[in-house]
């Protein structure tokens, strides 16, 4: 019985894997199709002696002149080849940089991910605790204030505060500039790391907190919170035993459900501290209209956000044993 649920549940998530892939690249396709940048300008450049005749023969090689339909097919053809194209701007397979980027980018959003979850969910708990009370009204603002902050906005103000003005930290990259990767420590790549992490972090920290919060509030103006109180029991206590049971699955959610905007939101770190990563090739891409580059990143981040939500769903089968035993019934 168990094993026909899994398999059951496996087809289905492999079937909205297939459908989301599918939609992403249409959509993908069919914007990047209207664009009205020139693929054979940017890949020629600035170069003056490229005649009309080699332009039309890179266009042919292409497959520009066909239509739009039949270049879709190719492409899609090539992508379960697994074959993502060359990049214009770098020159090499694509498949190759996203693998180069995504782990350096790997780092950054996992830092920023666990910061943002446990900084969250501790501040959540702490408004929670001390709810209508004065820390709760400090910090409720504060993370309302937080939630409107853009992340390039906030990733300036570090930049200029901790780097600029008080040198803590480098200004940009991933190493020490000048430096061979054999002869780059750890301790250099976390001090690197420190600044664009924290920065991506503030995108769903607040949230987080915010979230836990008002879940934590309406656990302990619950009845059988009321009732255990009437019993005796300490506000530590019940906090233990009854808030963070019942506030720990919504936050998990919550938490692998942000892959979304870390991904997106590394774009624009990635950006401001000059970080070589997934999010700064993305932008790269999309200012220097590099097609290939940019289609392989849009179909790889659908499948890293499509990714975190199972995990989110699996992990949260696994905690809650009900959700487990009442689905497989």
């Amino acid at each position: 019985m168990k094993r026909s649920y899994y398999l059951k549940a496996a087809g289905t998530y492999f079937l909205r894997m297939v459908t989301l892939l599918l939609a992403v690249s249409i959509i993908s396709f069919v914007l990047v199709s209207f664009s009205p940048v020139d693929p054979v300008q940017q890949y020629v450049g600035a170069v003056p002696n490229v005649s009309m005749e080699q332009r039309e023969k890179i266009a042919e090689y292409w497959g520009l002149n066909d239509p739009p339909l039949e270049r879709f097919f190719a492409w899609g053809s090539s992508i379960l080849r697994g074959d993502f194209g060359v990049s214009l701007l770098y020159r090499r397979p694509v498949i190759e940089i996203i693998g180069e980027k995504f782990a350096t980018s790997l780092a950054l959003m996992i830092t920023a991910w666990l910061l943002s979850g446990i900084l969250g969910f501790a501040l959540g708990c702490l408004m929670g605790a001390f709810s209508g009370r004065w820390p709760d009204k400090i910090l409720k603002k504060l993370c309302l204030t937080m939630c409107s902050i853009p992340t390039f906005w906030i990733g300036i103000v570090f930049l200029m505060f901790f780097s600029v003005t008080l040198g803590w930290f480098p200004m940009s990259m991933s190493v020490p500039m000048g430096v061979p990767a054999a002869e780059v420590t750890i301790w250099q790549r976390i001090h690197h790391l420190i600044l664009p992490a924290f920065t991506l972090s503030f995108l769903s920290f607040a949230g987080v907190a915010l979230h836990t919060r008002e879940k934590l509030v309406d656990v302990l103006e619950s009845d059988y919170v009321l009732f255990a109180k009437a019993r005796g029991e300490s506000g530590w206590s019940i906090l233990k035993r009854h808030g963070l049971r019942n506030i720990l699955l919504p936050a998990v959610t919550m938490q692998f459900g942000s892959f979304s905007e870390l991904f997106g939101g590394s774009v624009l770190a990635e950006t401001v501290f000059s970080y070589p990563g997934l999010g700064a090739a993305a932008a790269a891409a999309g200012m220097g209209s590099d097609v290939p580059l940019l289609l392989g990143i849009t179909l790889f981040s659908a499948l890293f956000v499509f990714v975190g939500n199972l995990l989110a769903d699996i992990i949260y089968r696994i905690v809650d044993p009900q959700i487990r035993e009442g689905r497989s019934k």
